[in-house]
């Protein structure tokens, strides 16, 4: 057989092995009355460096159509262009890296070296670290407030937001949360960083202009662990996701106020919001993704299911709306799955298209937490400071 006939026997057995695997999909449930995942596979799944283990955050740069994925257990930060979805880089040596985040206007991205306590900072241009800065004791995610040209670390075992001034790549101040920390999020409109204390319950906000933190808001009961959080600025929405008990809160930012409660699967971790389907996707340690349908001031439920072993981690491209999945072990190596809603045709993709997917429930739980248990808490639900304030309580509705 000669090569081009090889090649086009290769392309077809993989598109045939993704075709068997939707099929099985197909075969598992989704849960008594629960929709299935509204996702199809659009793409044969993209091998990535490094040895089969965990991945972390991923980033998007929509104006260089660049992905970033975290992969922490092998201290590696891919690059993928997302414009024939090709991996064009591979960024060793970031030992640990947990957090990663794009900042276009800067033509960097920020990662955190967690295993060397350190913010590594990458040039999109040349793909290579360029600065370097001390991050606390367990850097993870990160937020970008542009107008004060500064970076807040979440260190969530140190309990404290590290802030580095992007100008110089130095740290200018340590803000001591009183818990451990969760994700950072900033908010354009108050142009504040908020920020989950996790073992607080608490979303707590600072004013990058001081480094201070103005006010404490307290979660109700019905949120165990708010370690996830990501905004929808415009419309003046906050998702929360609570690994405690695997809720998703809808918050109002004007006065956190929790307008819903949402089911998740167990230990949710990783949210991507896409703006222009208004789509939520909550990716968990137990392999369980959630999609929600925004609808002004409402979430419905659009489909819950089992996609992989650990599919803990997401992103979403606003321009195209395909989501993608860093999977730890597919056949023995870690893989991007490259999905798309699938109530959009399958324009665009290379080969034909795979049967939708529907997934079965997943089962067991991820490293995250249980790390995080295996450290001492101390006393971080001591008594509320007096400028905490209760939010108000919803009902689980889905």
């Amino acid at each position: 057989m000669n090569a081009p006939s090889v090649l086009t026997a290769r392309r077809r057995s993989r598109w045939l092995g993704l075709l068997v695997l939707a099929c099985v999909l197909r075969a598992g449930t989704a849960g008594a009355g629960t929709p299935a995942l509204p996702l199809r596979i659009v793409h044969p799944d993209l091998p990535l460096a490094g040895r089969p283990n965990r991945f972390d955050y991923a980033t998007i740069d929509p104006q260089r159509r660049l992905l970033f994925i975290a992969h922490l257990g092998s201290g590696i930060v891919t690059a993928v262009d997302l414009r024939d979805e090709r991996v064009v880089a591979n960024i060793a040596d970031v030992p640990g890296v947990h957090g990663v985040l794009a900042v276009p206007a800067l033509d960097e991205v920020f990662a955190t070296a967690t295993d060397r306590n350190r913010l590594e900072v990458i040039s999109e241009r040349t793909f290579r670290v360029v600065a370097s800065a001390p991050a606390g004791v367990y850097p993870d995610g990160m937020a970008y407030a542009p107008d004060a040209h500064e970076l807040f670390i979440s260190d969530e075992a140190g309990q404290t937001e590290t802030v580095v001034d992007t100008r110089s790549n130095r740290r200018i101040a340590t803000i001591a949360m009183g818990g451990e920390v969760g994700n950072s999020q900033y908010d354009p409109v108050s142009r504040r960083i908020l920020v989950d204390v996790q073992t607080r319950d608490e979303i707590v906000a600072i004013d990058p202009r001081s480094n201070a933190i103005v006010q404490r808001y307290r979660l109700p009961a019905t949120c165990n662990d708010d370690h996830s959080l990501l905004l929808d600025a415009p419309a003046r929405l906050a998702f929360v996701a609570c690994d405690g008990n695997a809720r998703l809160l809808l918050v109002d930012v004007r006065d956190m106020r929790v307008l819903s409660v949402h089911r998740t699967g167990r230990d949710p971790d990783v949210l991507a919001f896409d703006p222009g389907l208004q789509r939520l996707y909550v990716a968990s340690e137990s392999g369980v993704v959630t999609v929600f349908h925004l609808q002004g001031r409402r979430l419905r439920l659009l489909g819950r299911g089992h996609l992989a072993y650990e599919a803990h981690s997401v992103a979403v491209d606003p321009r195209t709306h395909r989501v993608y999945f860093p999977l730890q072990n597919v056949g023995g190596r870690g893989v991007l799955r490259i999905m798309a809603p699938t109530s959009l045709p399958a324009t665009g993709t290379r080969g034909p298209p795979t049967a939708s997917a529907l997934p079965r429930s997943g089962t067991g739980h991820g490293p995250r937490r249980g790390e995080r248990q295996a450290r001492a808490r101390g006393n971080d639900r001591r008594s509320l400071p007096p400028t905490a304030v209760p939010a108000h309580r919803a009902a689980v509705t889905s």
